[in-house]
């Protein structure tokens, strides 16, 4: 069996971060390590919610592992709080890469056009050196403006997509992903580019207009599995797409559904089939 590491926080109540990843992951077959870099009781949607940082945390368990000799066949990031942490979980890639393991970075920090309220342009930047570390990175196009210094636009083409993706496989990482990619009304998907090979890959599916907290962690937690289940990343593009979108469907179709969060424990079957498990 496989072991993925994921970093990002942990919120008490609220579908995302760990909170997602670890059973997606899990579903998939695939041994689920972690690190969590904050404990929240319940995600920022919420008001007045306490908030616990880890950072001191991080490094003595990444010691205990190393007198261990405990290995990671991936390590997968998502939400970071602060430089500080960036630049222990730099350290911590360092650490635990192999010359077979994968390293994931889902540099969770902005969407819509903004940077989320506790960050700046200089973590931003300090994200970037982050994703130089990475074989996969999996930006929004919100995310990859700031890191690569490109306007950010709502209405665009496919050559601003690719001058992007270009951008962006400047960093470094072999495979850049852009999710939240639509060309046409009515329509969202992915687009990722493979720079070694110079190839690109696009997916689509029809856009439900809604938006729920975490989205964006289902997409990656599900890409992280399926890859940890031998799929190529084309492969693994189109399954956590769709997952994400008929995790999205039940939950506006469930009169029950909670605002905070997308049924992705319900779609769990839909991903199984997917996958063929």
């Amino acid at each position: 069996m496989k072991r993925i590491l994921t970093i990002q926080d942990i919120s008490c109540v609220g579908k995302c971060s760990l909170t997602v990843a670890l059973p997606i992951i899990s579903a998939l077959g695939v041994e689920t390590a972690i690190i969590p870099t904050a404990v929240l009781s319940t995600h920022t949607m919420f008001n007045n919610f306490t908030f616990k940082d880890l950072t001191d945390q991080i490094e003595p368990i990444t010691k205990h592992w190393k007198s261990e000799n405990i290995g990671f066949d991936c390590i997968y990031t998502g939400y970071l709080g602060s430089i500080e942490q960036i630049d222990i979980i730099a350290k911590l890639f360092d650490d635990f890469k192999t010359k077979d393991n994968l390293i994931v970075v889902d540099p969770a920090m902005a969407d819509n056009g903004k940077l989320y309220p506790a960050f700046d342009e200089t973590f931003a930047k300090a994200m970037a050196k982050l994703c130089s570390k990475a074989d996969i990175i999996v930006p929004n196009i919100t995310e990859a403006s700031f890191m690569v210094d490109m306007e950010y636009k709502e209405s665009y083409d496919e050559a601003y997509i690719k001058e992007m993706l270009g951008k962006l496989a400047d960093l470094g990482a072999r495979i850049s992903i852009l999710t939240g990619v639509g060309f046409k009304e009515g329509s969202t998907g992915v687009m990722g580019y493979d720079r070694e090979k110079n190839e690109y890959f696009y997916y689509e599916h029809d856009r439900i207009d809604v938006s729920y907290h975490g989205t964006g962690d289902v997409f990656s937690s599900t890409l992280v599995g399926s890859l940890a289940n031998d799929l190529s990343w084309q492969e693994a593009l189109p399954i956590a797409a769709d997952y994400t979108a008929k995790s999205i469907q039940l939950t506006v179709e469930d009169p029950n559904g909670r605002d905070y969060g997308v049924n992705f424990e319900e779609a769990i079957p839909f991903l199984l089939k997917r996958i063929g498990k």
